[in-house]
């Protein structure tokens, strides 16, 4: 499933002929929730534009792919967007579930489309199954049965997700936080329909190592501690000012698939308790970090104390380092 393209600026160099590789590494920037991705992003591609470059961004957030639900996934503002286009953002109906295979599918489409555009692709995200398979050609776990899913939805929503964390096998419960209702969900599911997990980070999974379909700059944005709790406060206070009780609200109205209920702030968002959902996305941002300096071949990049603009200019500096072509 894609967006439908918007008309864009002509391209400023050929289109690579059919069987040649492409010759505008992709850019990729990963981070921590509120470390600014989006900003530096917009930066980046005013830097392209410069250039002669016509780039756009592919999100690469797991949450940021459902409509109707901007405000709690931090989603690229409409004054963002005018800035830089965006592709694969807002596209999914609240009411449906959405998989990093199907994500992958669409993703690896709009690459290659930008490419052969003569369009430089800037993935941009925090949910790193997401961005791994939007540049390798992933191996997904088969989708499990529906009446399953079910049931398992029900045993989670009735016992709570650390009863089911407390039935799996030790080898995926040591994967996952018994609160994680989602991953619980998802290894519960796949242990019971016997199949196998992908490995997970720390087990040297295919996550982390498979090989890039493109020539790509992947770049980690990093930060101290004390600078990014205090950015996700102030973004999570914003969140709460713009709706996003009601947002979540609305969602709910509107049947929230298991995967939008998932979203970290939903139901703290509901309930006003801005301490709390501050302190998940704090939790979560550590997780990212752990993923981030897994990733085979990332750039970690500490943004502390700088701007948008001069970590995107280095940025800039490391893509034109990349060589165009696939090892």
């Amino acid at each position: 499933m894609a967006v439908d393209p918007r008309p864009g600026k002509p391209p400023s160099a050929d289109p690579p002929k059919a069987g040649q590789p492409s010759v505008l590494p992709v850019i990729a920037i990963f981070g921590p929730t509120a470390i600014g991705k989006t900003g530096v992003a917009i930066e980046l591609a005013e830097l392209l534009r410069r250039k002669g470059e016509d780039p756009v961004a592919i999100n690469c957030d797991s949450i940021q792919v459902y409509r109707g639900l901007e405000l709690i996934s931090g989603a690229a503002s409409p004054e963002d967007q005018t800035r830089l286009e965006h592709r694969l953002l807002s596209f999914v109906p609240i009411d449906q579930e959405f998989s990093a295979g199907r994500f992958g599918e669409a993703a690896r489409g709009e690459i290659d489309s930008a490419l052969e555009a003569g369009r430089r692709p800037i993935l941009v995200g925090g949910t790193g199954l997401y961005l791994r398979s939007a540049l390798s050609d992933l191996e997904m776990r088969p989708p499990v049965d529906q009446e399953l899913r079910r049931q398992v939805e029900l045993e989670v929503e009735s016992r709570g997700p650390a009863a089911l964390h407390a039935e799996l096998p030790p080898g995926l419960s040591a994967r996952v936080h018994p609160n994680d209702r989602k991953r619980v969900a998802r290894l519960t599911e796949l242990s019971r329909s016997g199949v196998d997990p992908h490995p997970d980070h720390e087990g040297g999974g295919e996550l982390w190592t498979s090989r890039l379909r493109h020539p790509t700059l992947l770049v980690g944005l990093v930060e101290d501690d004390e600078p990014l709790v205090e950015k996700i406060h102030r973004r999570v206070g914003r969140m709460a000012g713009a709706g996003a009780g009601a947002e979540a609200e609305r969602a709910v109205a509107n049947g929230a698939s298991r995967t939008v209920r998932a979203a970290i702030g939903f139901d703290e968002f509901q309930n006003d308790d801005l301490e709390r959902v501050a302190a998940l996305h704090r939790r979560y941002g550590r997780r990212q970090m752990t993923w981030m300096r897994r990733m085979e071949g990332v750039q970690l990049l500490d943004r502390t104390g700088r701007s948008d603009s001069g970590v995107a200019a280095e940025i800039l500096e490391l893509a034109e380092q990349v060589p165009s072509r696939v090892a």
